[in-house]
């Protein structure tokens, strides 16, 4: 299976500096994956550095606990967009999931969608280490009816990853047709494969060169 175009090779740790970065642009391109995921200081950077390279520019909204007005969720959205972003991941606002607000939740995914659309694919972080399997599934629904791309596991910020039994529920949840990322914790091959078995369509991870070479 060729792995690396499932992948976003990714680099969000706080202390990140640039030739952190220009490193994992260079692998990027000599391994052909999905995309470079980034923070929002390093967009522009990394969109300059892959033109025409065929790998997208990902960074992270509201990240990571999803814990600001969805005002500044949609503004860091646009400032993504304009520094070149063509996916953005953004974490939904857990605490009012879990408080039953759903309206909030969608309204929230919605303001980045709409900041998004035509311009960028929109991932929601849902942190499934953070729910229960209702609360997963709540989420879910509220990505999908906010017109969003994707829904993610994971931040690879809190108590843990993706699994694959979370995959499978995200899978059954929204159906065939949106993407599901599985973020946190894949470090090996075996774990991308089982994750990508379990209906995951996308990968991401820190350790996107160890499993292309097995």
């Amino acid at each position: 299976m060729e792995l690396a175009k499932y992948i976003d090779h990714t680099l969000l740790k706080t202390d990140a500096q640039r030739a952190d970065v220009a490193k994992l642009i260079e692998e990027a391109k000599a391994y052909h994956f999905a995309s470079v995921c980034v923070s929002p200081i390093w967009v522009s950077y990394v969109s300059d550095a892959l033109r025409g390279s065929g790998v997208k520019t990902c960074t992270v909204i509201g990240f990571p606990q999803g814990a600001m007005p969805s005002a500044v969720k949609a503004f860091e959205t646009k400032q993504a967009v304009a520094d070149g972003a063509d996916e953005v991941d953004m974490v939904i606002a857990i605490g009012r999931l879990k408080d039953g607000d759903d309206a909030y939740v969608k309204a929230d995914i919605e303001a980045v969608v709409r900041a998004a659309r035509g311009k960028a694919l929109t991932k929601v972080i849902i942190e499934t280490c953070l729910l229960t399997d209702e609360e997963k599934r709540r989420a879910c629904l509220l990505a999908k009816e906010a017109g969003a791309d994707f829904v993610k596991t994971s931040t690879g910020f809190a108590a843990g990853g993706a699994t694959a039994a979370d995959v499978r529920l995200m899978r059954e949840s929204v159906g065939e047709a949106m993407g599901v990322k599985a973020a946190g914790g894949i470090r090996s091959r075996a774990d991308a494969e089982a994750m990508l078995a379990a209906g995951a369509t996308r990968l991401g991870t820190s350790s996107g060169v160890k499993i292309v070479e097995g």
